[in-house]
């Protein structure tokens, strides 16, 4: 049916019915997915590497269209860079699958087990979550990622992602599906939104008959709009407002080190830093170096007073840089009197993300670890490794900073949840 003939009522009939058949058979094909054996999971993404990297052309023909028509959409630089795919990048995407077909299959896993003193044998193991709504912007990789690690925890994923990558997700999708077909799994393990109307992500979060999570990842706007229609229950972050707290004492040039590290080596990610504390009594002794290592990667520093009196050349602070996730090569800086000033300070404006302390005092990073409640906290180490690739995931679906089921960066294990099952011989409860 032609979309540009029918009518608006018969537009959003169609649109209902594409999203109902779209969830529902991926809920049937989860359920086939739920006792399928490890190793043809692992055979699939096997094979799906092999046919990315022999569908190379292909994909980069489907890509080159999104690129060439990138600008009309208003994309800038950056977020093209991102669409962008190469030859290596596709190597890394197939790479990526045969790091997810060697980690443990999760499915099965015996959590924990116990014998009651009746008898009963009780045991808790991880089982799918069932169909996982994956929702995204821009980059292709995501598509290949997020199939392959809800394949892997045994769920179906239905992946809409944004339209200026949809001639890409639609060429990775056709090499996923057509190497489900090849190994026997469900067709519908894996499925794409084959349309850019916007209204089909509100149809499908109001599904959750069939659909058991929901994970958005891009801006922040896109993650609130997911959570204000989803009737299932969301994984996601809001915001990485993430600090460097440099504590008294510490290692100068190791304090340099990771401040650069965690503010420049990717600024545009959401473990990226953006606010540097620094405790008043090391100061003067590190600002001036952190600021020139910093510049020197044409960092802008937005100070407040005591750390303009450090280092000048430092730009005024005003009150909203505090709670900025800039996603730039922007760093807010300030000077506290104490730790206790410092996690009161992240309390107030940071977004539970990651949040790091570099010190040599081995008790202030004990109270800092415990204060700080932030889905990771480092101790003289980067932000930038709240990452599931870092962190011994293999690869993950998004970084959560809820508190319930999944925090952190979520792979395989987070995609699961878990089911009591008790096995007796007769027993019955008495009162």
């Amino acid at each position: 049916m032609n979309p540009s003939t029918m009518t608006p009522v018969a537009a959003q009939a169609d649109l209902e019915r594409l999203c109902r058949d779209l969830a529902r058979h991926a809920k049937e094909a989860s359920r086939a997915l739920a006792v399928v054996r490890g190793e043809l999971k692992n055979a699939w993404l096997e094979g799906s590497a092999q046919a990315l990297l022999a569908r190379t052309a292909e994909i980069l023909a489907a890509n080159a269209q999104d690129c060439a028509a990138a600008p009309a959409l208003g994309l800038n630089a950056a977020a093209v860079d991102r669409l962008t795919l190469t030859p290596g990048r596709i190597e890394a995407m197939a790479q990526a699958l045969r790091d997810v077909a060697a980690l443990p299959d999760p499915i099965g896993e015996v959590v924990e087990a116990s014998r009651r003193p009746n008898g009963l044998e009780v045991r808790k193991e991880r089982v799918p979550l069932g169909v996982v709504f994956m929702i995204y912007e821009s980059r292709p990789n995501v598509t290949v990622d997020a199939a392959a690690l809800c394949v892997k925890s045994g769920n179906a994923a239905i992946l809409r992602g944004g339209k200026e990558a949809l001639a890409t997700n639609r060429a990775l999708h056709a090499v996923l599906r057509d190497e489900l077909a090849r190994c026997g799994l469900p067709e519908h393990a894996v499925a794409l939104v084959p349309v850019i109307d916007r209204e089909a992500v509100g149809r499908l979060l109001a599904m959750p008959e069939w659909i058991d999570l929901a994970i958005p990842r891009g801006g922040e706007s896109l993650i609130r709009r997911v959570v204000a229609e989803a009737r299932m229950p969301v994984l996601k972050h809001y915001q990485g407002n993430c600090h460097v707290y440099v504590h008294d004492p510490c290692d100068i040039e190791m304090a340099v080190r990771i401040t650069v590290n965690s503010k420049a080596q990717r600024p545009g990610v959401c473990n990226a830093a953006e606010t540097l504390l620094v405790h008043r009594g090391v100061a003067a002794r590190f600002l001036p170096f952190a600021a020139e290592a910093l510049m020197s990667v044409g960092v802008e520093l937005r100070g407040d007073d005591r750390a303009r009196a450090v280092v000048p050349a430092m730009t005024p602070a005003v009150a909203s840089d505090w709670d900025q996730e800039y996603l730039d090569k922007i760093l807010a800086v300030g000077v506290v009197d104490s730790l206790d000033h410092a996690i009161a300070h992240i309390t107030r404006y940071g977004s539970g993300h990651t949040d790091a302390i570099v010190t040599t005092d081995l008790e202030a990073s004990r109270r800092f670890v415990a204060l700080v409640d932030s889905a990771a906290v480092m101790v003289n180490a980067s932000t930038r490794f709240n990452d599931g690739g870092e962190l011994g995931l293999g690869a993950e679906i998004g970084i959560s900073t809820d508190k319930i089921h999944a925090r952190g960066p979520c792979g395989l294990r987070e995609l699961t949840s878990t089911k009591w099952i008790v096995i007796g011989s007769g027993h019955v409860r008495g009162e």
